[in-house]
């Protein structure tokens, strides 16, 4: 089996292919043959050794896949063999073999390519997590999706519009006319204009019912100021603190200072609510995650939840992969293929 290394903090050039024994399975659980893996905001920050949650150097990252039963340990039935599957992964899933338990795997379904089932698990159930779980999104509500064009944006974006609330999002000019067709109702460039002033004009200054925010710091701040009376922020990663060798010790620091601090007493006068969502936190709620993803599954057979890959790289270019998300440049989802 082959496995993508993180040695040590550094930029993606520190990655490593290398190969190892094949895994043995144990009672209860399935070994998976992996067809493509989910790369993620997450996996950036832990090469670059800002992630908490991260095993010590050297490690494999990656928390979810798609692929085909190859082995099935104890106590597990003889019918999943051969059954083609996306699972969760806590690390790991950047390896062209993975051993899950039955709990963690869900069927892939028939419509999906192997490279759009490995878009699902963690960008739909924190999209779902953040607007239907948490968020409580209404169909007469505004949503402000910060970074639309990203994994976690486009699945918030499917799942706003099944809901049938009015879409914004914040992105790069280039990815405006893509957006729009996918059905955003109006794309705000964070780039050249602010956009705070540009989501007031869009809703009379009223602001908007929920935003979700990945960036952290001081986006935090402007995303609560902008939040309509009941409104709700969705707070999760905090990619403005990205960064490589000194500068990313020097963003942790700068978004850290700059994080805001919430008060019971202004929450309530001011009739909003704050949450947070680290998908990675909630392995100990197993039921509770294929609820949800047994929600979004059906949303895949019934035609409203469409993953978009960006790009696929197979694994000896697992650098430009990195280098790809960092540089902002995906719509959608980039997988690693082995």
């Amino acid at each position: 089996m082959k496995r993508v290394i993180i040695p040590k903090a550094g930029n993606s050039s520190v990655l490593a292919l290398k190969e190892f024994p094949s895994l043995a399975v144990g009672p209860g659980e399935v070994r998976i043959s992996v067809k493509a893996s989910g790369l993620n905001f997450a996996d950036i920050m832990a090469r670059q050794g800002l992630y908490q949650d991260a095993p010590s150097f050297p490690f494999t990252a990656g928390y979810e896949v798609s692929g085909v039963i190859d082995s099935v340990g104890d106590g597990v039935e003889e019918k999943w063999m051969g059954k083609p599957v996306m699972a969760l992964t806590r690390f790991g899933g950047h390896a062209s073999q993975v051993v899950v338990s039955l709990n963690q795997i869900f069927e892939k379904p028939g419509r999906l390519s192997y490279a759009q089932a490995a878009a699902i698990p963690v960008n739909y159930l924190t999209a779902w997590q953040a607007l239907v779980i948490c968020g409580a999104l209404q169909p007469e509500d505004t949503v402000l999706i910060h970074n639309v064009g990203g994994g976690v944006g486009l699945a918030a974006l499917d799942i706003a519009q099944h809901i049938g609330a009015t879409t914004i999002g914040t992105a790069s000019p280039g990815k405006h006319e893509y957006l729009l067709s996918r059905g955003l109702n109006h794309a705000i460039d964070y780039r050249n204009s602010d956009w705070y002033t540009e989501l007031m004009h869009l809703t009379d200054g009223k602001g908007a019912e929920l935003i979700l925010d990945p960036l952290g710091g001081e986006s935090w701040r402007k995303s609560y100021k902008a939040l309509r009376a009941s409104g709700r922020l969705a707070m999760f990663g905090i990619s403005a603190a990205s960064g490589n060798g000194i500068g990313s010790k020097l963003a942790l620091a700068k978004t850290a200072v700059m994080m805001p601090i919430f008060h019971p007493i202004s929450l309530m006068n001011e009739n909003r609510s704050v949450f947070g969502i680290n998908m990675g936190r909630l392995w100990h709620e197993p039921e509770k995650i294929r609820v949800w993803m047994n929600k979004i599954i059906a949303g895949v057979e019934e035609g409203w939840i469409n993953p978009t890959v960006a790009e696929s790289f197979s694994f000896e270019d697992a650098a430009l992969a990195h280098d790809y998300i960092e540089n902002r440049a995906n719509i959608g989802k980039v997988v690693l293929t082995p």
